[in-house]
């Protein structure tokens, strides 16, 4: 089949056979997507190459996108979307914008009116280009068929190469159908104007090696960054050889598995104490792949005022953006660390990892306890829920979550042995995310399990979406963690707000009867002496599987960091501050 494509005898197709073509060149053998009018002569091809491309047909071009998110960040392969001009092609707007925070690779392809009406504001017309110029990598509007196989190859090439994100092609409906001569198809590797990999400076790594062998307080930040450039297993190279702590962004947390003894947890808002105290009290910090987010920073001028800072991006614009660091290499994280680890040290830590044990005892203590373990008689917990499933599935599925209270616990208690093992909305924190990444994640990696935490509020933003799973057979678990509230509104009204719950209590459907109404097996859990068997038959299920488990209405997402103030003033709950003098 490769030959065929590839051919260089000269043949007259369309401009939408062209396209089928070259994703079948590019190995994009499924796509997600939504037909419509201008975009019909694409769906007449891909239905006489449905044999070779598998189409996912969401029940919304949102929900199309953001399966496309999951199933790229669970594979690292480019994820594909397909859809129709006017309100299907700004239907995908939220999407594009996650992937170009998070760095999903993507290539999107909306329809488009024919050339001749262009600019008249025809029956859905949209300039999805200027819309989302200010979100993707890369877009062009494609003005004749012969232009398709290069934009493709150019397409694929900067939405998975440097920092990913997502490339949007707008192809009018003409195009489609022009004929053009097809001369074979070639993948783009290079762009002049384009660097896709910085070359590394050989004097700034052996700078970071003598900071770091020298200090007796180091820590490593791994963010999104490490997973992207497939970098764990140096990560972990690295940190063992130094005797390095590390701790992660939210979307770096399977950069290391979590039973690893030198990975120490979540920076950030909701994090945990010992690499947010830790922080302030180390005197190198590397950090790899990571943007220095307000949400992991808090206070600016508070931030590590101890620590010579080296930061390790491929990004060059998140230099300096919000923390100004002591070092900056401009690198893939991988060619990084590569040539780091030779120069690093082989040291032991043992005061400084007991520094981190202090505070995970406190942690335990102060938090965690309580949180996996209320009381009995009192309602059920996020936590307590969250660290059941993540034993039941022995730390080794893949975690998808929607946005909220839901997320911060889950990404809190969730455990993870294999990389990759994480995909929730970062950056834009997209509620109605997490039931499409889940589908898409599932159909990318069929042999893992892919387990989805999200709350009642963000789980009906996208539950259509359980059409797909319906018509798919896709084998995704799903439990909603249901306080009848857009929870982690309410925490914010309640601890800023004078508890005045402005909207943001929920009236909610049975979510049982929608599920049977796509043939989806389920159960409501209302007591705690049922959570165990529901969460074994969910494990054991060999279809998709509900989960709905009342959790207490009022239950709060600590440590909390409030807004603005510095990253070791933590919260243990409403009224207690944490005295980091006593750890």
């Amino acid at each position: 089949m490769q030959e065929d494509i590839n051919k260089t005898k000269e043949e007259k197709i369309t401009g939408g056979e062209a396209l089928i073509r070259c994703l079948k060149a590019e190995g994009a053998d499924i796509v997600f997507g939504y037909p419509g009018g201008t975009i019909m002569p694409v769906y007449d091809n891909l239905y006489a190459h449905r044999e070779e491309i598998r189409h996912i047909l969401t029940r919304h071009e949102q929900g199309a996108i953001h399966a496309a998110e999951g199933f790229a960040r669970a594979t690292g392969k480019t994820g594909v979307v397909v859809c129709t001009s006017g309100p299907g092609a700004t239907n995908l707007v939220t999407g594009i914008a996650d992937a170009r925070i998070d760095s999903t690779p993507l290539v999107v392809i909306a329809g488009q009116v024919s050339t001749t009406v262009l600019g008249n504001d025809a029956f859905q017309e949209t300039d999805f280009i200027d819309v989302t110029n200010p979100i993707s990598k890369w877009g062009i509007l494609v003005k004749h068929a012969s232009e398709i196989p290069d934009i493709i190859a150019r397409a694929f090439f900067i939405a998975n190469s440097g920092r990913p994100g997502p490339v949007v092609i707008d192809l009018p409906r003409n195009v489609q159908l022009e004929l053009m001569d097809w001369k074979g198809y070639e993948k783009c590797d290079f762009i002049r104007t384009y660097i896709d990999r910085p070359k590394l400076k050989t004097e700034e790594i052996r700078i970071a090696a003598g900071l770091l062998n020298e200090a007796r307080r180091p820590l490593i930040l791994a963010g999104n960054g490490v997973s992207v450039a497939r970098a764990e297993r140096l990560l972990g190279e690295v940190a063992e050889k130094g005797d390095f702590p590390v701790a992660t962004t939210m979307l770096g947390l399977s950069a290391m598995p979590s039973g690893h003894r030198l990975n120490k947890g979540m920076l950030g808002m909701h994090g945990n104490i010992g690499p947010n105290v830790a922080t302030n009290r180390a005197d190198v910090i590397l950090a790899v792949g990571i943007r220095f987010d307000d949400r992991v920073v808090g206070s600016v001028k508070d931030y590590a005022p101890l620590a010579k800072i080296i930061h390790i991006d491929i990004d060059a614009s998140e230099m300096g953006r919000t923390i100004n660091p002591y070092l900056t290499i401009h690198a893939d994280a991988a060619d990084a660390l590569k040539e780091l680890l030779p120069l690093i040290e082989e040291k032991n830590r043992p005061e400084w990892l007991e520094f981190f044990s202090r505070c995970e005892k406190t942690e335990y203590e102060k938090v965690i306890k309580k949180q996996i373990a209320p009381p009995q008689g009192s309602l059920m917990t996020m936590a307590e829920v969250v660290n059941k499933v993540s034993e039941a599935f022995n730390a080794d599925a893949i975690l998808v979550t929607d946005v909220g209270q839901n997320q911060m616990t889950a990404v809190r208690y969730f455990r993870f042995s294999s990389p990759h093992s994480v995909i929730t909305s970062g950056g834009l924190g997209t509620m109605g995310f997490g039931l499409p990444a889940s589908i898409g994640a599932k159909i990318g990696c069929p042999q893992r399990e892919v387990c989805l935490f999200c709350g009642d509020g963000g789980f009906q933003m996208t539950m259509q979406e359980l059409g797909t799973i319906m018509e798919e057979g896709v084998a995704v678990k799903i439990v909603i963690l249901n306080n009848n509230f857009l929870g982690n509104v309410r925490q914010w009204q309640q601890l800023f707000f004078g508890a005045r719950y402005s909207q943001t209590p929920l009236l909610n459907p049975d979510f049982q009867k929608i599920a049977a109404a796509y043939g989806i097996k389920g159960e409501d859990v209302e007591k705690r002496e049922e959570l165990d068997e529901a969460i074994k038959r969910l494990k054991d299920s060999a279809t998709p599987y509900l989960l709905n488990i009342n959790i207490d209405p009022y239950d709060m997402v600590f440590p909390m960091i409030y807004p603005g103030e510095a990253i070791d003033n933590i919260k243990l709950n409403e009224t207690e501050t944490l005295d980091v003098l006593q750890l």
